[in-house]
């Protein structure tokens, strides 16, 4: 789970996503700009019990590309100080008391709040290896955000993963309806995707439909080259978040209004951790790692390669130039997904790149 990018329990706002009476007929973008703030008051519950209400404003450009802003909605004191973008609603009490009862009611409230808040934000301990190294990821949440206990933290992952997970099944339902093979190509910054997939789609689009959903903080760079080759994209700036998630791949799906057999690519944000649990209702991720990189990448970060039923070695037109082990990464790779495939390519000198297309139409085919 990511606490960094800004999760949380999600409300979509102007556009409801009931999954058992939702109509799938008509999908209806306007403009979103409906301020739904809730105002939650209940200061003697831990923080874990209130429910965390995310409002995402969708914005859609003239090409089509989406952003999205998030905005994030605390009820007020129920979180520390740190929780510094929540927008905090404070109102004066309504009830008429004496000076002296005013007091000591103040008193009281600021007295248990007090226990109460330090009572739920007792602070994970990492684990100290002998080398003095620590440790944050041996919790119960296996992650450590300053101010939030472990059981808020995997209480929150519950709801975030839930609710995305239910939008990724049905991203999948329309995938699967439409016959198309949706990959989730995932990799640190600079592994080569987006050439990887300029050169791929060069090679697929007279063959099939190809479409991309790009996906990064800021800009159009990449889904701009993406159009260069005449197959449309769609690009989803996720502003401050580090990817993806299903509610995204919806709305842009939507926007590319596409339903012909074929292939739709998602260039996922640069990043080995995220989208490692962000389902999108792809058939499959792709973990893309360039020899630049180094060996040891899939023992650094296992999540991801864990995740992935391929991986695409590539700038293998640079191994003379690097100090790195192909063989041992395949077989780290291999140590945290005994299942993966590899596939060892440079899109730049087109050397293994057919080993990739064969294996994305035969996947296809599997459809």
């Amino acid at each position: 789970m990511c606490n960094v990018c800004g999760c949380g329990d999600s409300r979509i706002e102007g556009h409801s996503h009931e999954h058992h009476s939702h109509e799938h007929h008509d999908h209806s973008h306007d403009d979103h700009h409906h301020n739904e703030h809730s105002h939650q008051h209940n200061d003697h519950h831990p923080v874990a019990d209130v429910p965390q209400s995310v409002v995402i404003h969708h914005h859609y450009h003239h090409q089509g590309d989406v952003h999205h802003h998030v905005h994030y909605t605390l009820p007020a004191g129920t979180m520390p100080q740190q929780a510094a973008h929540g927008h905090h609603h404070e109102h004066e009490n309504d009830h008429a008391h004496s000076d002296d009862h005013a007091h000591s009611d103040d008193h009281d409230h600021n007295h248990d709040h007090h226990a109460d808040h330090h009572h739920h934000q007792v602070q994970h301990q990492p684990e100290r290896l002998e080398t003095g190294d620590l440790h944050y990821g041996k919790g119960e949440a296996e992650v450590h955000v300053a101010g939030v206990s472990q059981r808020q933290l995997l209480t929150l992952e519950m709801d975030i993963l839930g609710n995305n997970n239910q939008l990724a099944a049905h991203n999948r339902e329309h995938f699967i309806e439409n016959r198309q093979l949706v990959l989730n190509l995932v990799s640190s910054p600079g592994s080569g995707k987006t050439t990887l997939l300029t050169e791929t789609l060069m090679k697929l689009k007279h063959q099939c439909a190809c479409a991309v959903i790009e996906g990064d903080q800021q800009t159009s760079n990449d889904a701009d080259r993406i159009r260069a080759t005449a197959v449309p994209a769609i690009q989803v700036n996720t502003g401050k978040g580090c990817h993806l998630d299903a509610q995204m791949i919806h709305d842009a799906y939507h926007q590319l209004a596409i339903n012909e057999p074929g292939f739709l690519f998602i260039e996922n944000v640069g990043n080995l951790v995220c989208p490692a649990s962000f389902d999108l209702g792809e058939a499959s991720k792709v973990a893309i790692l360039s020899v630049t990189e180094g060996e040891d990448k899939p023992l650094k970060y296992p999540n991801m390669f864990a995740a992935a039923d391929l991986m695409i070695i590539n700038k293998i037109d640079l191994l003379p130039y690097v100090d790195v082990n192909i063989e041992d990464c395949v077989a780290n790779a291999r140590k945290v997904n005994p299942n993966i495939q590899v596939i060892k390519l440079s899109a730049k000198t087109g050397e293994g790149v057919d080993a990739w297309l064969n294996w994305l139409n035969e996947n296809r085919q599997q459809l």
